[in-house]
C-alpha cells in the first residue's frame, strides 16, 4: 500500500510542475491559482470514482459495475446543462458546479424512490438504469433545444469532461461533497465482504442489506456527483482501477477500498498530466479532453475484462 501512496505523491508533484509552458513553475500565481486546484481536483475526483467502483463491484457482485451504473453522473450533468441552458454560469460563475450538485442530489432522491422500500442489488441496478436513461433523454432534449450554437458548443464541450480553468472556488465547492461520499463508502467496507457472498447469506450474518445498499447509493451520489460537478463526464476510472489492483491486494471487497481510492486518484492525476503534456509533444492545438482520454484508455480494458469474466 505504501508504494501506491508514494506513486500518488510523485504524480501530484509532477502535476504541479507541468503546464502549457513546459516543465517548471514560471510564476507562483500560476502554481497556486491554476495548477494546485487542478491537481487536487484530479486527485479528489479520481479517488471518488475509484472507491465508488470498488464498492459497487463488491456490493452488486458484478465485475463490470461502474459508478455510471446508478445514473448519478448523468443527473449531475443535466444540472450543469440547465445552468448552461439558461446562461446562469455567465452571470454567476459557481452556478455551474452548484447546478450539477443539485442535479446529483435530485438524482439520488429519485434513485431511492425508484428502488422501493425492499431495496436489493437487482432493484438498485434497474433503478440506476432507468435514472441514467432519463438523464440522457433530458440532456438530449436540452441539446436539441439549445438557444444558440454557442450554448450548444459549451454544453457539448463540458460533457466531454476536463479540469482546465478550475479554481480554488471549484475546489472549495466539490471537496467537502466528494470527501463525505468517500467517508460513507469506506464505512461500509466491513459489510461488503458479507454482501459478496450473496444478499441472503449477508442477511443471515446480521448485515442490514437494504440499509447498506442505501448507504452505498448515497455515498456514490456524493462522491460521483461532486466530481461530475467540477469535471464533467469522466468514465472508466471506477471500472478499471479495482481490476488493476485485485492481483496485488486480493479479491476481498472490503480490503480493496483504500487501494482503489488511492489508485483512482493516481490514475486520474496521471491522465490529466498526459492531457497537459499532449500539446507539448504532439502537433495538437489544445489539450485533449480528459473524459475522452480516459475513455480511450479504458475501452480496451473493458473489452479485456468482459472476455475474462465471460463464459
Amino acid at each position: 500500500m505504501r508504494w501506491l501512496w508514494a506513486a500518488l505523491g510523485g504524480l501530484l508533484l509532477v502535476s504541479l510542475l507541468v503546464g502549457a509552458a513546459g516543465l517548471g513553475v514560471p510564476d507562483g500565481l500560476i502554481l497556486w491559482q491554476i495548477r494546485l486546484p487542478r491537481t487536487l481536483l484530479a486527485a479528489l475526483v479520481g479517488a471518488g470514482l475509484g472507491v465508488s467502483g470498488a464498492v459497487l463491484q463488491g456490493a452488486l457482485r458484478n465485475p463490470l459495475a461502474d459508478p455510471g451504473l446508478l445514473g448519478i453522473g448523468g443527473c449531475a450533468a443535466f444540472g450543469a446543462v440547465v445552468a448552461f441552458y439558461w446562461g446562469m454560469e455567465a452571470v454567476f460563475a459557481p452556478a455551474l458546479p452548484i447546478g450539477a450538485l443539485a442535479g446529483a442530489g435530485m438524482g439520488c432522491a429519485v434513485l431511492m424512490a425508484f428502488s422501493g422500500r425492499a431495496l436489493s442489488g437487482p432493484s438498485l441496478i434497474l433503478a440506476g438504469v432507468a435514472l441514467s436513461a432519463l438523464a440522457s433523454a433530458l440532456i438530449a432534449l436540452a441539446l436539441t433545444l439549445a438557444p444558440n450554437p454557442f450554448a450548444l458548443a459549451e454544453i457539448t464541450f463540458w460533457l466531454m469532461g476536463g479540469l482546465e480553468d478550475r479554481t480554488l472556488l471549484h475546489l472549495a465547492l466539490a471537496a467537502p461533497v466528494i470527501l463525505a461520499g468517500c467517508a460513507v463508502l469506506v464505512r461500509v467496507g466491513g459489510r461488503l465482504d458479507a454482501l459478496s457472498l450473496g444478499e441472503a447469506t449477508a442477511a443471515t450474518l446480521g448485515v442490514p442489506v437494504a440499509q447498506t445498499l442505501r448507504l452505498v447509493a448515497v455515498g456514490v451520489a456524493l462522491a460521483v456527483g461532486g466530481g461530475a460537478a467540477v469535471a464533467g463526464g469522466i468514465g472508466f476510472v471506477g471500472l478499471v482501477v479495482p481490476h488493476l489492483l485485485r492481483p496485488v491486494f486480493g479479491e476481498r471487497p472490503g480490503g480493496l477500498l483504500w487501494p482503489s481510492l488511492a489508485g483512482g486518484a493516481a490514475l486520474l492525476v496521471g491522465a490529466d498530466v498526459l492531457a497537459r503534456v499532449g500539446p507539448l509533444v504532439l502537433p495538437l492545438q489544445q489539450e485533449p479532453r480528459l473524459g475522452v482520454l480516459t475513455a480511450l484508455l479504458g475501452a480496451p480494458f473493458l473489452v479485456a475484462i468482459a472476455r475474462r469474466v465471460g463464459p
